[in-house]
């Protein structure tokens, strides 16, 4: 009898610690015991760098590579250009690099856009700079949302129809200019997609998605292709 009481009490532990990290892992406190949904991916047919691989695959390949090269968070600012160097960088720099692994010049996109439409860039242009402007989340946002493809900020675990709108290589702001991150292709079985970003320390891939989302910090989705006429 004392051998079972202990044996109860041990699996009730078990169960209750099991619970509560579901709980804080994936804001679900019975996700252990629930089944595997299946997303479909968004068939992309552009490839702008003509490699053989889809603009949207590319995109995520130049993002994980920023956690393969172990690119160190550095907030710094960078004349000649702008550019950090490989091994250096914020969030940010984690969009340019993925954007250009596909053939995408964003900084000279932007600069291009800033020159000629700096109104619109008010909230994170005073004076123009091209050797920091397009590494500003505010300006990011700003281009992101006049020539990108604007989709869902609701992230509904388990639901197909929402989930399908969070695809791979799609870009995500959070807050006012706060952090941008890139979706990865990786997937919790509930169908929430992991991040690829580069928010302190080391560029990383978190399941921190869903938690953004409830805690109302997504304020865009955006998906590139851009438009051709933007591409020089």
């Amino acid at each position: 009898m004392k051998r079972f009481i202990i044996a109860s009490i041990v699996l009730t532990l078990g169960i209750v610690a099991l619970i509560c990290y579901n709980y804080i892992v994936f804001q679900d406190a019975f996700f252990f015991i629930k089944g595997e949904v299946t997303i479909d991916k968004v068939m992309c047919e552009g490839d702008l760098d003509n490699d053989g691989i889809s603009d949207m695959d590319d995109i995520i390949q130049g993002a994980r590579l920023e956690i393969l090269n172990h690119t160190k968070y550095q907030s710094t600012y960078y004349e000649g250009g702008g550019y950090p160097p490989q091994n250096e960088g914020v969030c940010t720099d984690v969009i340019w690099r993925a954007l250009k692994n596909a053939g995408y010049d964003l900084k000279a996109n932007m600069d291009k856009d800033i020159l000629e439409n700096t109104t619109d860039y008010s909230k994170g242009v005073v004076v123009r700079d091209p050797n920091i402007d397009f590494r500003r989340v505010k300006n990011q946002l700003v281009f992101l949302e006049k020539y990108a493809t604007s989709l869902t900020t609701e992230v509904k675990p388990y639901n197909k129809r929402n989930l399908y709108e969070w695809q791979a290589g799609d870009i995500v702001v959070l807050g006012n200019g706060e952090h941008v991150a890139i979706i990865s292709d990786r997937r919790r079985k509930d169908g929430v997609p992991y991040v690829l970003h580069n928010a302190s320390t080391y560029a990383k891939e978190e399941n921190v998605l869903l938690r953004w989302g409830r805690n109302g910090r997504i304020v865009g989705h955006y998906r590139f292709p851009i438009p051709k006429n933007l591409i020089e």
